[in-house]
Formats: C-alpha cells, sequence, structure tokens
C-alpha cells in the first residue's frame, strides 16, 4: 500500500465517523426539542426528525446535491451531480464523490431540523414534509452553492464560512423566524394583552441530555469539515469549539443569575448551543480567547433575543431562532474581526480580520454573505409556505392542537397510561 492510498483511505474513514456523529445530532435535536415541547406533542417532534433524515437524504441525493456542488453556472447554482452522476471533476479532494456527499447530506439534515423546533406543537404534518423537500432540495442547497461550491459568487468575493455558522445556522434560523410567524403562536402562549405566558418544558433532563450529543456531535460538525485525517488544524478547530460552547453556558449561567435572580436552566442549555453556533464560522482562524469571546457574547445575545422575540408575540417553542440565527450571524461577522492571518492564509484568502489589521474588507464581505443568505432563507420560507397554504392546512386545526399532536395527528401518545395490552376487539368497539 503506497503513502496515496493509505491517505486517501485514513480521510475516508475521518470524514465518514464526522458524518455519523452529525447526523448523531438528530438524536439530539430529538430528545432537545422533546424535552423543551409540552409532553402530548413529544412523538410529533421525533416523527419530524424521521422526515428530516429520510425525506432529506433523498431529496439532497435526487436535486439538492447537484445545485449545490454541480457544476457552476453564473456563479448561482449547480448543474450536474444529480443522483451522484455527470461531470463533477470540479470536486478535486482526497475522498470520493460518495464520501463527500455523506458528509454534506449529514448537514442539510441539521438545517431542516432548525425549522423543526420553532413550528413545534402546531405545523401540521403533511405541509412539514413538503417544507422539508423544499428546505434540502432548494432553499439551502442554493446558498450552499453561493459560499461553498467552486465558482460560487460570494465564496469568490472571499467569505469565509468554514463549517456554516452563516449557510447552516443564520440560514435555518432566519427560516425559523419566518415559519414562527407565519404559522402564528401557539394556542394561550400569549394573553390578549400581548404578555407572554410561561409554557414549562416537559423533561428537562431529557432535553439537557439532548444537548450533549449535539455538543458532542459538533466536534464531527467542526472537526469533519476538514475533510482530511490529517489537517495540522484538526486539534486546534476542536479546541476553539469546546472552548466557545463552554463560555456560552458559562456567561449564561452567570447572566441569568444577575438578570432573574436565578440560573435558568433552558437558557443555560440555550447559551451552550449559541456558543457552538458562534464558533462554526471561524473555528479554523480564531484563536482561543477570541473563541471564549464569541461564545460569550454569543449566550448574552441568545437571551436578549429570546426575550426580544417573545416581547413581539413570536413564538419559538424551543428558541431556534435566537439560538442559530443571531448566534450564527454573530459567529460568521466575528470572521472579520478575528481571523488570524496565519490561519487565513493557508485557504488563499488575501486579507483577514480587522482586529489583525485585514482593514474592512472580509468583515464587508462577511456582511453582505450573511445579509443575502439570511434574506433568502426568510424570503424564500415564507414564499414555500404561501404556496403550501394554497393545497393544505398549514397549521393544525385547534382541537388537534389542544389534544396534542401526538394523538391528534400520529394517533399514539408519547406515554402510554394504559395497560401494557389492549384490546382490539374493544379498541374498535369504542368507535
Amino acid at each position: 500500500m503506497d503513502l496515496a492510498t493509505l491517505s486517501t483511505g485514513l480521510d475516508t474513514i475521518w470524514v465518514v465517523l464526522t458524518a455519523a456523529m452529525i447526523l448523531l445530532m438528530e438524536g439530539g435535536f430529538a430528545l432537545l426539542e422533546a424535552g423543551f415541547v409540552r409532553q402530548k406533542n413529544a412523538v410529533s417532534i421525533i416523527m419530524k426528525v424521521f422526515v428530516d433524515i429520510a425525506f432529506g437524504a433523498l431529496i439532497f441525493y435526487f436535486i439538492g446535491f447537484g445545485l449545490m456542488y454541480g457544476k457552476d453556472a453564473g456563479g448561482l447554482i449547480g448543474t450536474t451531480g444529480f443522483l451522484l452522476d455527470g461531470d463533477m471533476s470540479h470536486i478535486s479532494l482526497n475522498i470520493s464523490h460518495e464520501t463527500y456527499w455523506l458528509f454534506q447530506c449529514a448537514f442539510v439534515i441539521a438545517v431542516i431540523s432548525i425549522v423543526s423546533g420553532a413550528v413545534a406543537e402546531r405545523i401540521h404534518f403533511r405541509a412539514y414534509i413538503l417544507y422539508a423537500i423544499a428546505m434540502t432540495g432548494l432553499i439551502y442547497p442554493v446558498a450552499g452553492h453561493w459560499v461553498w461550491a467552486v465558482g460560487g459568487w460570494l465564496g469568490k468575493l472571499g467569505m469565509i464560512d468554514f463549517a456554516g455558522s452563516a449557510v447552516i445556522h443564520a440560514l435555518g434560523g432566519f427560516a425559523a423566524l419566518a415559519a414562527a410567524i407565519f404559522i402564528g403562536p401557539r394556542i394561550g402562549k400569549f394573553t390578549p394583552e400581548g404578555k407572554s405566558n410561561i409554557v414549562p418544558p416537559s423533561n428537562l433532563p431529557l432535553a439537557s441530555v439532548g444537548a450533549f450529543i449535539l455538543w458532542f456531535g459538533w466536534f464531527g460538525f467542526n472537526s469533519g469539515s476538514t475533510l482530511s485525517a490529517t489537517n495540522g488544524s484538526i486539534g486546534h478547530i476542536a479546541v476553539t469549539t469546546m472552548l466557545s460552547a463552554a463560555a456560552g453556558g458559562a456567561i449564561c449561567i452567570l447572566f441569568t443569575m444577575m438578570r432573574y435572580k436565578k440560573a435558568d436552566p433552558p437558557m443555560v442549555i440555550n447559551g451552550s448551543l449559541a456558543g457552538l453556533v458562534g464558533i462554526t464560522a471561524g473555528c479554523a482562524f480564531v484563536s482561543d480567547g477570541a473563541a471564549i469571546l464569541i461564545g460569550s457574547v454569543c449566550g448574552i445575545a441568545m437571551v436578549l433575543a429570546t426575550e426580544f422575540l417573545e416581547s413581539r408575540g413570536v413564538d419559538d417553542p424551543v428558541g431556534a431562532f435566537a439560538v442559530h440565527g443571531v448566534s450564527g450571524s454573530l459567529g460568521t461577522l466575528a470572521v472579520g474581526l478575528f481571523a488570524l492571518p496565519e490561519m487565513t492564509k493557508g485557504i488563499g484568502q488575501e486579507y483577514y480580520g480587522l482586529f489583525y489589521g485585514g482593514g474592512w474588507n472580509l468583515l464587508g464581505v462577511q456582511a453582505l454573505g450573511l445579509v443575502i443568505v439570511s434574506i433568502w432563507g426568510f424570503a424564500l420560507t415564507w414564499g414555500v409556505l404561501l404556496l403550501i397554504r394554497k393545497f393544505m392546512p398549514v397549521r393544525v386545526s385547534r382541537d388537534e392542537e389542544l389534544i396534542g399532536l401526538d394523538v391528534g395527528i400520529h394517533g399514539v401518545p408519547a406515554y402510554n397510561q394504559d395497560h401494557d395490552f389492549l384490546d382490539l376487539d374493544q379498541l374498535k368497539s369504542r368507535k
């Protein structure tokens, strides 16, 4: 076995393993969201996660990957690679195209899961399936092409988004915001005077385990984006990821103790996730100290954004926009401030962070890309939901929402209080 073959083998193992870590994050999303919502909607959350994985993988294979990474047309979309077929010679990596697709497929599943939490407890299941198809087949792939594909127009301008603070989290967060506004708040969430009612989470330990799984998977998310097992920056990426997440959680403990006189568990959970989201764009390009600062700022911003949305009557049950939209935006801009010259040199970047003498160029490009991607996610989500509403309800009926989506839509509760075995004939006689 020569060195080239060994290198390809190691890189393939690395990418497949980190793709599996990212896919495990869906378990984290499922537990986190099921713990944050009311007990009567836990099954609904799990079913949406299965939609994300099942439909997301298929649609990305048929359409999404080609639009995202196919041969470039005008810097806007890809034109080859559908069903992993056609000319993909422009993708020059040390791994196969199939391996590359698997890694990118794990990413697209994560994007749609961000929106899932924002519309929890009230979106109609059939409408969600159609939206998931649109997100994984069009909305995310096109934006991803602009930034990450060979020839993408934002990438050619010099935008840096290493593992997706903008392409995944800001886009998913602003899509989540659009969906939450479009579908409206849960029944009883706000009083007629506009005051927000507290909706107690059904299972905070479950949500905490979900957050820990997401934290674990994020090392695959960020370090795996090197696409190489021998990349010398893997260790640094893992450290900045860890420090930013820890800072986000720590600052939220302290901030909520000062603001609410008690450490708020849901805020602390989301604070750590905010730190993870914020460092995703610059994990390979910023110092350890900058990572701590980014995580801290994102944690505080998440708390303030959550309060602001509630004051404006927007119901986001799991804080999807505050965690992903706000922190993703801050993390994208932070690259323009903190990117180190010695780090960006390796990717052929001609300019670097403002605080290191790089001027305003990179920050300007980061801001432009962020605005474009965020507007794209918001506007396309709004348009797709409008289109879906012409053919079917986007929101469940009042009765279905009150009884809970588990029974109202899926016909089964998450926690059965009945006998271990049910008499089928007796059930039929009740109907």
